[in-house]
């Protein structure tokens, strides 16, 4: 693992350039955030975003997403993967919140990881973008990120997460997963990494590193 002065010095480097990361996701208010994370699993954003813009014009709320039903549901989320997993989940966890918790979504991960279809990653990305807790979703872009630059070699996203989490305080925690998310999707990509676009080349050890001329 490298060492921690270096990780602190590219978290600084990324937090210098991109100090205000965002999501990419389209969401209107913590449930749409949910049901767009949820549906995001093994999807790409865009992918999300282009479903849900219809979607949430008419099921901004629990409520509103178990009256359209779970049929109605799959017809807009169908260009999304595993959208008949997801539709249940969804459809599921909405009547839980309604029944439960009157509609709202709670302010816990531990209560958000309860939910059908929400899961530590899923969770730690809600509290993160909503509440701007200092918490680390590890996705494939992350955990790929995290390998290649030696920030962690753990084997599973939360052996990960506890790696980056030992080293990093909370102010560039809070930020992390957006900086490596938005790192690997648009510069440092599983295939073809932009090398010559890479504000942190220097630190870069990787042996598909490509060479500046």
């Amino acid at each position: 693992m490298r060492k921690k002065s270096e990780i602190l010095e590219i978290m600084n480097i990324f937090a210098k350039q991109n100090p205000n990361p965002q999501s990419e996701l389209n969401f209107h208010n913590p449930y749409t955030l949910l049901v767009a994370i949820v549906l995001s699993a093994q999807s790409t954003d865009k992918g999300v975003n282009k479903a849900t813009s219809e979607l949430f014009q008419i099921a901004d709320s629990a409520q509103k997403m178990l009256d359209i039903g779970e049929e109605k549901l799959k017809n807009y989320i169908k260009t999304i993967g595993l959208f008949n997993t997801k539709a249940k989940n969804i459809i599921a966890l909405s009547k839980l919140l309604v029944d439960k918790y009157n509609g709202e979504i709670p302010a816990d991960r531990d209560t958000l990881i309860s939910l059908p279809g929400v899961g530590r990653k899923t969770a730690n990305v809600f509290m993160n973008v909503w509440y701007h807790k200092p918490m680390l979703a590890v996705d494939t872009h992350v955990m790929r990120i995290a390998h290649r630059l030696d920030f962690s070699q753990g084997k599973t996203p939360l052996e990960i997460e506890v790696d980056l989490v030992k080293v990093l305080p909370d102010e560039l925690i809070v930020n992390t997963n957006h900086w490596l998310v938005l790192f690997g999707r648009y510069i440092c990509k599983s295939q073809r990494p932009l090398c010559d676009k890479c504000p942190i080349y220097s630190y870069c050890h990787s042996v598909d590193k490509n060479k500046i001329v």
